[in-house]
């Protein structure tokens, strides 16, 4: 098979198609024929080396794909060749073929192509665990979403409303704003010229948000902290303002609040499948329901994987970016 290697990591040109053995896929696992892979992040801290894959994983970046399987390993059962379906991946997604645990398969949900699926598996399984599972987002309560034109933020707005939450975002500009607004968000916040903890407790009367989705990490956390309500959550789940800040943790103290980080990737294989197992329970039916849909930018041949890596980094996007094998 064809697959996107990373032989030396770097930049964008660090990403090379490569001819590669088949993978098999083991005790069960399913092996997946690639329709579309999604473009995270995290692939690209892993291109440049910053974040190696978890002992065992596929070597390849992709964090998630759709596609059709083509094999299955000992002891899998509720699924067949043939099926069509969706996966929340370990590695290995950026290829023609991918071996992974049955228990994080999904299927296509109504509504939604076997291609455009490829955007989902991610997305959800990261807003769920984070904003509903870990933070416990209740109904009528105020959302904080850091970058909600992303692939992540795209999708956290719609879930926040779906449960009946009141959604603040950032964005960088008025058409990434726009689009926020359209998929449900109240208190649109450009960052570039306002201050958010300000337009929070405005528009939540001196409150504070009740949790925040934060992918900034160290250059936002004094102001997330500000930001919070009594008894607020902080959700950490990037670092794309740095690593290392200052906690006050009077200010905490005094809000009785949370600040937590968390990652999806390597997680143990039981904590992904009762993940995935809740996104079925609670997001596909939305997604069924057209209350909740991928939002996709552009997607890309496989070979072009560069290109995706560099319109990623640009942050001009809005939604979700694809790879196509």
């Amino acid at each position: 098979m064809k697959a996107i290697t990373i032989p030396t990591p770097g930049e964008h040109d660090a990403l090379i198609l490569a001819d590669v053995p088949d993978p098999t896929p083991g005790p069960g696992e399913a092996r997946i024929r690639v329709a579309a892979a999604g473009v995270n992040r995290a692939d690209v801290m892993q291109r440049k080396g910053f974040y190696p894959p978890p002992a065992g994983a596929s070597a390849y970046p992709g964090l998630e794909v759709s596609g059709t399987i083509d094999a299955l390993g000992e002891g899998v059962e509720g699924w067949a060749v043939g099926d069509e379906v969706c996966a929340l991946l370990t590695g290995g997604g950026y290829a023609e073929l991918v071996a992974v645990p049955a228990t994080q398969l999904l299927p296509i949900p109504a509504g939604i192509s076997l291609r455009d699926a490829a955007a989902l598996p991610e997305v959800t399984c990261t807003v769920w665990s984070n904003v509903f599972l870990t933070a416990n987002l209740q109904p009528g309560e105020f959302f904080l979403c850091h970058g909600g034109s992303s692939g992540i933020g795209t999708m956290a707005i719609q879930l926040a409303r779906a449960v009946g939450a009141r959604v603040a975002v950032t964005a960088g500009s008025q058409d990434k704003l726009d689009v926020c607004r359209d998929l449900g968000a109240e208190v649109l916040i450009n960052y570039r010229d306002e201050d958010f903890v300000a337009r929070v407790k405005e528009a939540s009367d001196g409150r504070g948000a009740d949790v925040i989705l934060d992918n900034m990490g160290a250059k936002y956390l004094p102001r997330n902290v500000d930001a919070l309500a009594v008894n607020g959550r902080l959700v950490v789940i990037g670092l794309q303002g740095g690593a290392v800040g200052e906690l006050n943790l009077g200010q905490l103290l005094t809000k009785r609040a949370a600040v937590i980080a968390t990652s999806l990737r390597a997680r143990p294989a039981g904590e992904k499948a009762t993940i995935v197992a809740a996104v079925r329970e609670h997001v596909w039916p939305l997604i069924a329901a057209g209350d909740v849909t991928p939002v996709i930018q552009a997607s890309y041949p496989l070979a072009e994987a560069a290109q995706a890596h560099r319109d990623l980094e640009a942050s001009q996007h809005i939604g979700k970016l694809l790879l196509l094998p």
